[in-house]
């Protein structure tokens, strides 16, 4: 059974066409990258997915269930990191546990012993044990998104989604949260859908690709069928030396 499996979906906003009759299948356990430039629905496409936006037509299914609201399996990862800055990383990983537990218990650190280990657990996963006493607000983009990953994680999901969550960072620190979100993936097992500007992180991170275009899938494959060809027809005359540029590690390519 495929984890995700999205059926002719449209959304509309007025008289704006989101999403255009998409179609794809996400087997367990795939890490897939949704590229395109900004305005090309890949953020509609990933909340549809988290039921936090209903489509207009067609149809989400998760685990084989259809998508009808926000599921607890199902976990998302933002842009803008939408954390606490006055709460230490620590707290707030525990909000990730609010499905269990109330907002006050959380804040005043009064969840199960088990959510807290998973607090933690989480933290080590994305490399801030040591910083679990930091305020979120004093740490740098980077360090505050991992947080964020680590909140989601400690949501126990099955489904992770993180919606551009590196196009606020730095090439350095872009690689190092890509290297966590990957790595976090791979040890609990989750199936990841991850969008982004940047191809040359896409491939290096990468499995299996789904271009949108204007709403449109113009490409769905895998790491040796990302032609510069599709990436071309992704992004519209891409400059290719720049591109081969941040291939190498010199400069970054967005959309």
């Amino acid at each position: 059974m495929s984890a995700i499996r999205v059926e002719n979906l449209t959304k509309r906003f007025g008289e704006t066409v989101a999403l255009d009759d998409v179609s794809f299948e996400v087997p367990e356990g795939e890490f897939a990258i949704v590229l395109g430039v900004s305005g090309s629905g890949k953020s509609t496409l990933l909340r549809c997915i988290n039921g936090l936006t209903h489509p207009t037509d067609g149809q989400v299914f998760v685990q084989g269930d259809p998508v009808t609201s926000h599921r607890d399996d199902v976990a998302m990862v933002f842009q803008q990191h939408n954390i606490i800055g006055g709460m230490s990383a620590y707290s707030n990983a525990l909000t990730g546990a609010l499905g269990r537990t109330d907002l006050l218990r959380s804040v005043l650190r009064l969840n199960k012993r088990s959510d807290k280990v998973r607090a933690l657990e989480a933290l080590d996963t994305v490399g801030l044990l040591g910083e679990a006493e930091q305020r979120a607000g004093r740490m740098s983009g980077g360090q505050q998104q991992r947080v964020g990953i680590a909140r989601a994680l400690v949501q126990e999901p099955d489904i992770l989604l993180a919606d551009e969550p590196v196009a606020s960072l730095d090439p350095g620190s872009s690689q190092t949260v890509m290297r966590y979100l990957r790595g976090a993936a791979e040890e609990r097992g989750l199936t990841a859908m991850i969008s982004l500007h940047q191809v040359n992180l896409a491939r290096q991170f990468g499995e299996r690709f789904i271009g949108l275009a204007d709403g449109e899938v113009v490409f769905d494959g895998y790491s040796d069928e990302l032609t510069f060809d599709v990436i071309d027809r992704l992004y519209g005359g891409i400059d290719m030396e720049e591109f081969l540029a941040g291939e190498n590690g010199h400069s970054e390519v967005t959309g």
